[in-house]
């Protein structure tokens, strides 16, 4: 009888393990085909960002053919690159989103609840990008225009317009960024916005020196430039009396690319026919002046 009960205990046991093997092999198989499902999903997933990513870069252009027909400025070709690119991978997020299975309006609506929070986070990049917005409509300035700005006193050439900044080149060939906002709500001059510029030299003579000869000098070295628009006049006049010096100053105009190399030259040029024709450029001294008493 004993022997019995522990076959019929060995059976049942045998049997128990048969369906725990059982209930394994079918739990893996599960994990397998959902493991397989998830993979093939990425995959897909995968391949939908690819090919919208290429369909993005293949709208950008054809978009950017358009505005070189059009003779579009570069800064409005730049502006509106970064705004259409931003909303297409916007709309390519929302497909992949409905790809997994997330309704797309329960996702626009929960974007618009975020959007309302991050638009008070971020006050400061969306009035760039409204400032950017105004700076393509009222073009104070465009790319290859020189500019100097009045809240920290960046100047520099503009290289690009983006969404949110405006990227500077320094004369010796640093990168200012500048934020758009910032630039629409302060005052600006823009350098480049005539053809034309002032060129404006001084330099002091002794009180010695003639001063209508140092004068002569200066105008005849101005007339002698090819640069200067001598359409547009010069003048030539004494700007100061000054504790050791008489101060003239110089004015003309050039063409833009000419200004700095006109002056610069310009001062050289006056300094060595000041050498030559006995003109004193006088340098910081102080005299004194002894007084017998007999």
């Amino acid at each position: 009888m004993e022997t019995i009960n522990y076959e019929i205990g060995t059976i049942s046991n045998n049997i128990i393990e048969a369906a725990d093997t059982i209930t394994d092999v079918k739990m893996w198989d599960k994990i397998l085909e959902k493991a397989i499902a998830f993979g093939i999903k990425f995959a897909c997933a995968i391949l939908i960002f690819v090919i919208g990513t290429k369909i993005i870069n293949i709208i950008r252009k054809i978009v950017r053919k358009a505005l070189d027909r059009r003779d579009t400025e570069v800064g409005v070709k730049q502006f509106l690159d970064s705004f259409i690119k931003a909303a297409l991978y916007v709309v390519l997020f929302c497909i992949l989103a409905g790809f997994y299975g997330i309704q797309t309006a329960s996702l626009m609506t929960i974007l618009g609840s975020a959007g309302v929070a991050i638009a008070l986070a971020l006050q400061g990049s969306l009035s760039n990008f409204t400032g950017g917005v105004l700076i393509l409509i009222l073009k104070p300035f465009k790319v290859g225009d020189y500019i100097k700005e009045d809240n920290k006193n960046n100047e520099g050439f503009v290289q690009e317009i983006t969404l949110f900044y405006t990227k500077l080149r320094t004369r010796d060939n640093k990168l200012v960024i500048l934020p758009n906002g910032t630039l629409a709500n302060t005052s600006m001059t823009n350098v480049s916005a005539l053809p034309e510029l002032r060129v404006s030299v001084s330099v002091g003579i002794s009180y010695e020196s003639d001063i209508k000869k140092a004068k002569d000098i200066i105008r005849r070295l101005i007339k002698e430039d090819d640069r200067v628009i001598l359409d547009m006049g010069i003048t030539i006049f004494v700007e100061g009396l000054d504790e050791s010096q008489v101060t003239i100053v110089a004015r003309y105009f050039v063409k833009n690319d000419d200004y700095y190399t006109s002056a610069n030259e310009l001062r050289e040029e006056i300094k060595e026919s000041f050498d030559r024709e006995g003109i004193v450029i006088p340098f910081n001294q102080l005299d004194i002046h002894m007084k017998n008493d007999v």
